[in-house]
């Protein structure tokens, strides 16, 4: 089936700023219609973080934010909601931290400071990132995680301890929301996802049947359908009110 694009239906006018997730760069985003922006996120907390995403364009935009991108989103949201004319949360979790991920957090910063890198992201980061084995996506993130390096890693450990629960920040969005979310995501699954829809006014959720945590990789080409078609539908709301 023709994508909206590909049919000359227009999609928003408005900035699409792209956010990463944790360990990812702009690789990470297949390439979507219209002004895209790339916001880097590598402050060592999430309010820092938002304040990235609000820097990286004036005005109104969209906002779509993958894992930690979109963690850092749901504080944009909460922030500054008149400036979202749309946000799509992409493989992500909007509660708070556990305990158990605290130490983990904590055990990969202490290990990454003595120098282990390499292995904390081969060992503990990379199983969780793909629906199975795939030696060139494998390749891929390894590369995007050693461009990011140790030293933004550990600012996004920190930033990942300072997050809070976000449900309600999404609950009062007026701007319409699109949750993407990988069938087979071992870190966030599904029903994280679901949470997030039902709490949005204006929501809709896909679910990619193949697919992991780094969707974005995996199924590209649904993922770019699912966003364009989306991106199509925001005209309505892409107006200051």
């Amino acid at each position: 089936m023709a994508s909206a694009a590909s049919r000359g239906r227009p999609v928003t006018d408005l900035p699409v700023v792209l956010v990463p997730g944790m360990l990812c760069d702009a690789e990470v985003w297949p390439r979507l219609p219209g002004r895209v922006v790339h916001a880097e996120i590598s402050a060592p907390d999430i309010g820092g973080m938002a304040e990235q995403i609000l820097a990286a364009v004036e005005g109104r935009f969209v906002l779509a934010g993958l894992s930690l991108g979109a963690i850092a989103g749901f504080e944009v949201a909460r922030r500054a909601p008149e400036r979202l004319a749309g946000f799509c949360a992409v493989s992500t979790n909007a509660g708070a931290p556990t305990a158990e991920q605290l130490a983990a957090w904590a055990a990969f910063d202490r290990r990454t400071l003595a120098g282990e890198f390499d292995d904390v992201v081969a060992e503990e980061i990379l199983p969780t990132m793909f629906s199975g084995p795939d030696p060139v996506l494998e390749q891929r993130f390894l590369a995007m995680a050693r461009r990011v390096g140790p030293g933004v890693f550990r600012a996004q450990l920190a930033a990942q301890a300072t997050r809070r629960d976000a449900h309600a920040a999404v609950a009062g969005l007026s701007c319409p929301v699109l949750v993407v979310s990988g069938a087979q995501d071992r870190l966030c699954p599904p029903e994280f996802h679901r949470s997030i829809a039902a709490r949005a006014r204006y929501s809709v959720l896909r679910v990619l049947p193949e697919a992991g945590h780094l969707l974005t990789l995996e199924a590209p080409d649904v993922a770019v359908s699912a966003l364009t078609e989306w991106l199509c539908s925001l005209s309505p709301f892409s107006k200051e009110s």
